[in-house]
């Protein structure tokens, strides 16, 4: 991605303190996706978070220099500069307005809205508060542990969860977590995982409005692809245990993933995207 020179965000938040917090806790995506879920029913998440064991390792201590760290959040204020850029300007054609996210840089563990969460929780968006999180040594692990490199598999990590908050702006993720009261676990997944593909969908359309800003380069496609490929729920349970449970998908296959991001690529528009929501919801 040509991102260099270019206007980064004033809307990232660093709350980043030397070496990450002793003790922190976490149970991964599903835990969080939970705890989401008890914010919307009026109850308070924080106590699930504190109770759950941790379920996965959390990420090695970062080996970034100084300046590699300097560049690494640069880099991410640029890409949601973008967003801002690209979502501003679809809503504002749709006859809204867009109000632009923060963007918590944390090392380690962190508190939001929605709970406390540490960074193996991995990015995640909090409608609460409606803040990106993101603990940078989570784009280490995207390269090392995914195979997932490139900067612009990071820059759909970051489109991906702007667009929950798009998703927030428009009135879906109400409408996804008033369905949970009266929905089983099963059920109640079948949604989340359509809602996660609509935000693979919004990344793509993002995506595509970089590639007409002539910010593309060669290959970033194909890297926000593996990224996508890379964390869905089949090839995750497949790595963490072994076996792959469908019943239990919150995020969408690989396959899945992949398919809905080159949806919203081709298609660059939010009134398609609103088309999708129909289906999903």
């Amino acid at each position: 991605m040509l991102w260099k020179g270019r206007r980064g965000s004033d809307n990232v938040e660093d709350r980043r303190r030397g070496l990450p917090v002793k003790g922190a806790i976490g149970g991964g995506i599903g835990t969080l996706v939970l705890a989401v879920v008890i914010y919307f029913l009026g109850g308070d998440p924080t106590q699930l978070l504190h109770t759950i064991q941790v379920n996965t390792q959390p990420p090695a201590a970062s080996q970034r220099t100084g300046a590699a760290e300097d560049e690494m959040t640069q880099f991410v204020s640029v890409v949601l500069a973008e967003t801002e850029n690209v979502w501003s300007e679809l809503f504002r054609k749709n006859g809204m307005t867009y109000r632009h996210p923060k963007l918590v840089l944390y090392n380690g563990s962190v508190q939001s809205a929605c709970g406390y969460s540490s960074a193996a929780t991995g990015p995640f968006y909090c409608p609460g508060d409606q803040k990106v999180y993101i603990d940078l040594s989570f784009f280490e692990e995207l390269q090392r542990k995914f195979k997932a490199p490139g900067d612009f598999a990071m820059a759909y990590v970051i489109a991906h969860e702007v667009g929950h908050h798009v998703q927030t702006l428009l009135g879906i993720s109400d409408k996804l977590m008033a369905m949970r009261s009266r929905l089983g676990e099963r059920d109640f997944n079948q949604y989340l995982v359509r809602f996660e593909l609509q935000a693979d969908y919004l990344a793509g359309v993002w995506a595509h409005h970089v590639g007409r800003m002539n910010l593309l380069e060669k290959g970033d496609i194909d890297e926000a692809l593996n990224a996508a490929s890379a964390v869905g729920d089949d090839r995750i349970q497949k790595r963490t245990q072994g076996y792959v449970v469908p019943d239990s998908f919150t995020h969408g296959t690989s396959e899945q993933r992949q398919r809905w991001f080159k949806k919203g690529f081709a298609a660059g528009d939010l009134s398609a995207g609103n088309t999708f929501q129909a289906k999903v919801l």
